[in-house]
Formats: C-alpha cells, sequence, structure tokens
C-alpha cells in the first residue's frame, strides 16, 4: 500500500491507494499542525496513516511507500528534507507573523524514514506539475509550469521536458519573488515585505482586507466596487508573475490550481490572461493559462505521481 499526503499550509490531507491505477481511498484532512514538538507534522502524518487503516480494515504494516507533496522552501539536514514552509514555522518571520510556534524548520522526510520503507518528499507546486503532465492538463507538453493560488503561492517548473528541482528542491518559488516595496504591511511568512505571496496569497488577502477570500471574490463578482478594485490588484500582482515565468523560461502553458484560484477560476482566468495577452508578444504568443485538469483534487494525485 502506499500513503499520498499533501501538506499545505492550512491543512493536511491524507489518502491510500494500493498502486498508481487504483482509487484513493480513506482521504482525512485536518488543520495543519502547528504546534509543539517541530515533529508535530510528521506525527500528524503518521496519526492520520493509522487511523485510515483503521478504518479501511488495513494492516498498517502494509504501506510501505509515502509520497509527500509538501509547501515549501526546503531545507536539507543531513540529506533529508526539513520543512521551512513560512505559513507552517513561525520562527522565520517572527512574532509578528502570528503563527503559535518559535520553529525555524518542521522535520517530515526523518521522522517518516523511521516507519516507511520508501518516503520521497517533493514541493506540492512539483509534485502537482507531475500529475497534471501525467494525468492533467500539461499532458504531452515540453515548457509548461503548475501554479497553486492557495494559502501561498506555489510553482513547478518543466523547461525542455525536464522537471526543474534545483539545489535543494526549491526551484520555483516565484510566490516569494518581490513585485513591491510599497506596502509595508505586507509581511510575507518569509520575513520579506512586498512578494507575490504577501501581496495575493489567500492568507495575506484575509490578513490585509480584513475579508476571506470567498468572501472577497464574492463580492468582487457581484461589482462591489472596493472588492473588485482589490481583486483586480491581485490579478495584476499574479498575472505579472505568470508573465515573468513566460519570459524567462519561454513557456507555452500554465496550468493553474489551489483554493483561491479554483474557487473563483471563472472570474479569475480571463483576467490573469489580460496580463499577459499582448506584452512582447515574441515570448507571449501562443502562452495559455488553463485551469487544472484534476481540478480541486490536484494535491491527492500530486503525492500519487511520486510514486510511479
Amino acid at each position: 500500500m502506499r500513503a499520498c499526503v499533501d501538506i499545505g499550509g492550512t491543512k493536511v490531507a491524507v489518502s491510500l491507494s494500493a498502486d498508481s491505477a487504483s482509487p484513493l481511498i480513506g482521504r482525512r484532512t485536518e488543520p495543519t499542525a502547528k504546534t509543539g514538538n517541530n515533529d508535530a507534522v510528521a506525527q500528524q502524518i503518521l496519526r492520520l496513516v493509522d487511523e485510515i487503516c483503521a478504518e479501511q480494515g488495513i494492516a498498517p504494516a502494509s504501506v510501505e511507500r509515502v509520497g509527500v507533496s509538501s509547501a515549501g522552501p526546503f531545507v536539507l539536514r543531513d540529506g533529508l528534507v526539513e520543512l521551512a514552509t513560512p505559513n507552517i514555522c513561525g520562527g522565520i518571520a517572527g512574532p509578528a507573523r502570528g503563527l503559535p510556534n518559535d520553529w525555524m524548520t518542521a522535520t517530515v522526510e526523518a521522522p517518516l524514514k523511521q516507519r516507511f520503507r520508501h518516503v520521497r518528499v517533493e514541493n506540492d507546486a512539483v509534485a502537482a506539475l507531475e500529475a497534471e503532465r501525467t494525468w492533467g492538463a500539461l499532458q504531452g507538453t515540453d515548457h509548461c509550469a503548475y501554479v497553486t493560488w492557495s494559502t501561498g503561492v506555489g510553482v513547478g517548473l518543466c523547461v525542455d521536458g525536464r522537471i526543474l528541482h534545483g539545489k535543494n528542491g526549491n526551484a520555483g518559488h516565484a510566490g516569494h519573488s518581490f513585485v513591491s516595496d510599497d506596502d509595508s504591511h505586507a509581511l510575507c511568512g518569509c520575513g520579506n515585505v512586498g512578494d507575490v505571496e504577501a501581496l495575493a496569497a489567500g492568507n495575506a488577502i484575509a490578513r490585509r482586507f480584513g475579508r476571506p477570500p470567498p468572501e472577497l471574490f464574492a463580492a468582487a463578482a457581484a461589482g462591489e466596487p472596493k472588492a473588485l478594485a482589490t481583486t483586480e490588484a491581485a490579478c495584476r500582482v499574479m498575472g505579472r508573475m505568470l508573465f515573468n515565468l513566460i519570459a524567462t523560461l519561454d513557456l507555452e502553458r500554465i496550468s493553474l490550481g489551489g483554493s483561491v484560484f479554483w474557487h473563483n477560476r471563472d472570474f479569475l482566468l480571463p483576467r490573469l490572461q489580460a496580463e499577459i495577452d499582448g506584452k512582447l508578444v515574441p515570448l507571449t504568443g501562443g502562452a495559455v493559462l488553463v485551469p487544472a485538469g484534476l481540478g480541486d483534487k490536484v494535491g491527492d494525485f500530486a503525492a500519487l505521481a511520486l510514486l510511479d
């Protein structure tokens, strides 16, 4: 059996699967652990695997392979992945960020390897990119990206048919690229002020404007002027990041997912595409944005894709 784990800044989801051709079973999800010792997320995963096994009548020892799709960035300690994730580790930006811990990293791979025979941990956007290229909207595409607009903003990149990883598995962290130095209130969990996440991510929207994304985007879609201006500004930030990816890497297609995008895709997609169309056409001509082919299940399939 295989365990498929999706770690985000808001929630952790765990499912089981017999193989890549079998359906995911026993899915459980909880708010991401953020208190206690810095192995709390790993211990949460182990507990959820055991709970699913008990529920499904599966022997826990039969779960030998684990794919972990996680929000990053990562650091390597003795060759094993630890999370330095701004929306999980409160020690990175300090008390001003409001997280209930002082972790600089959260250990994940080491505790899991103590129990499971095979563990693979990848950035969630990279894992989602693999899933979208295998089963979703990026099949047959060699110059592409997957972008998640959710609690945070993540990117997985593929150029010339090769998925980019980087020295620590952190290639694609465009959500932490600077786009503004004008808003001193736009503090990201990474400690930067004025990066894409700090301006447009789901948690930033709620923190900066006092309205959770579902409420804000619903008001914008209904034509409320202030909400419309706020969401248009967020689309400019995200659209410029997408343009920069296309211009830098000569991409032909970007698949978009994540809770903020997915639940507002009809409103957001044309506005994001408008930030690309007509701008330096030799680079952007033919570049298209598409909704994730795996929809709101992309996170679950992302972890499964790691175990093929």
